[in-house]
Order: C-alpha cells, then sequence, then structure tokens
C-alpha cells in the first residue's frame, strides 16, 4: 500500500540537468518507481551514458535530448521534444542550474544574464510550455530545484541566490495559478550535496564550513535528494504545493552567514 500512493506508473517525467549529479538521482528514482523520463542537459554523450545507464535501473523508459536552456529556441525545442517523446509530460522537474562565485560590485552582466536565463526564465519557459496539457488532464507535478541560498545566502553569491530567490517566489505563484487545475507546484532547496560541479566546485575551506553548520555534519549524496522529490512527484504529497522543502543536513537550523 505505501509503495502504491509513490508510484509513478503510467506517469511521464521531464528532469532538466538529467545527466548527472542530483538530476540523475531524481530521474532514477522516477525510473524505478515506473516513469517514463526525458532527461536533459548540454552534454549529449553524458546524456547518453546516464541514459543506458538509468534503463537498466528501473522499469520506466528513458529518452534524452540535448538542450543549452540558456537560449531560449532550446527550451522551447525541449518541451516539443519531451513531449512526442511519450505522448505527454505529467512531471517536471526543473533542475538545471548554474553558479557564478562573484560579489556584487565584481558581477559580469553577461554572466548575470546567463545565469537568470539558465536558473530562473526557462523554468517560467517550461512549465508555461507544460502546464497547459496538464490542466487539461487534471493532473500535474512541477518541482523546481533552488536551494538554501535562495533562504540565506554568503559571499559572492548574489547573482545565484536572487535566482534561486526568484524561483522560490515562482513556485508559490505558480502553485496558487494551477492549484485548481489539480496541479501542484513545489521546491527543493538541497543544502550542500556532494555532486560533480565544476563551475561551482568549493574549496576544501568551504566544504569544511559547510560541513561545521549542517546538523548532520556532512554533505549529502545525490539520492537523498531523491526521497523529497518522489514524494512531490507522486500521489504520496497531492496535498502539498507552493511550499519549500530544505533538503539540507540542517543548515538553516544552524547560521549560514
Amino acid at each position: 500500500m505505501a509503495h502504491d500512493i509513490f508510484s509513478l506508473s503510467g506517469r511521464s517525467a521531464l528532469v532538466t540537468g538529467g545527466s548527472r549529479g542530483l538530476g540523475e538521482a531524481i530521474a532514477r528514482a522516477f525510473v524505478q518507481y515506473g516513469a517514463d523520463v526525458v532527461i536533459a542537459s548540454r552534454q549529449e554523450e553524458s546524456l547518453k551514458s546516464t541514459a543506458s545507464r538509468l534503463q537498466t535501473e528501473g522499469t520506466g523508459r528513458v529518452a534524452f535530448v540535448p538542450a543549452d536552456l540558456t537560449r531560449r529556441e532550446d527550451v522551447a525545442r525541449l518541451a516539443h521534444l519531451a513531449r512526442e517523446a511519450f505522448g505527454k509530460i505529467d512531471i517536471l522537474v526543473n533542475n538545471a542550474g548554474s553558479h557564478h562565485a562573484q560579489a556584487v560590485t565584481d558581477i559580469v552582466q553577461r554572466d548575470w544574464d546567463e545565469l537568470l536565463e539558465l536558473n530562473l526564465t526557462s523554468c517560467m519557459m517550461l512549465t508555461r510550455a507544460l502546464a497547459g496539457e496538464m490542466k487539461e488532464r487534471g493532473w500535474g507535478r512541477i518541482i523546481n530545484v533552488s536551494s538554501v541560498l535562495g533562504l540565506a545566502s554568503r559571499r559572492k553569491c548574489a547573482a545565484y541566490s536572487v535566482s534561486k530567490a526568484a524561483l522560490i517566489g515562482f513556485t508559490r505563484a505558480s502553485a496558487i495559478d494551477l492549484g485548481p487545475f489539480g496541479i501542484t507546484v513545489n521546491c527543493l532547496a538541497p543544502g550542500p550535496f556532494n555532486v560533480r560541479a565544476p563551475d561551482a566546485t568549493p574549496t576544501d575551506r568551504q566544504r569544511e564550513n559547510f560541513t561545521r553548520w549542517t546538523a548532520l555534519g556532512r554533505w549529502g549524496r545525490p539520492d537523498e535528494l531523491a526521497g523529497p522529490a518522489l514524494l512531490l512527484a507522486s500521489d504520496a504529497g497531492s496535498y502539498t504545493t507552493g511550499t519549500v522543502i530544505a533538503v539540507d543536513g540542517g543548515a538553516l537550523a544552524s547560521t549560514l552567514a
């Protein structure tokens, strides 16, 4: 019975940033619980490898679409091809994101624009493109992956914190607009996770500091975000919408600044 309310059998999902890290972990959980999953990222070879691996780990089917979500034409193309892959998208996970470590006075305009396109605008565009058919079916799940740095911030995180805080606001507004149509919209706010992130690799000192700030005294594993994502994607989370779930090892319970 418990397994049934978490089942995603018959559902189709799109997970952006799905070729590695947190996105891969979420896609894996969805496939294992029966969903057909489309993963998207910029790197086609990485997508092929991940899709092949995921296909052997669950009952759901896996497809992939290479896309650069800083390019609006790619966002529109992804929405179209993701629908075509399995006929519909019931679950959207806006996970793709990036970070530039720049203080406010050092922000490079090009980096700011690119970060907002990827971390925020692409999420809006995919939601807008896919929510219409969810409304027609009377069921949908949208999960936006923000960050604890959207709820608090640190030095050299201005652009990133702005984009992730705005994503939380967009989540709440979307939940209000889409709730009457049977669509839930929620936000995950991960803390420090052990993932490969070449554009945001922490120094040893930063890693030690984050470890101290967590109540659990360690960084998270990508699979530890999969459970909360599965809750929000399935009927187990059917009465949860417009909320932010911090998956951060207790970092926000301590002091981030």
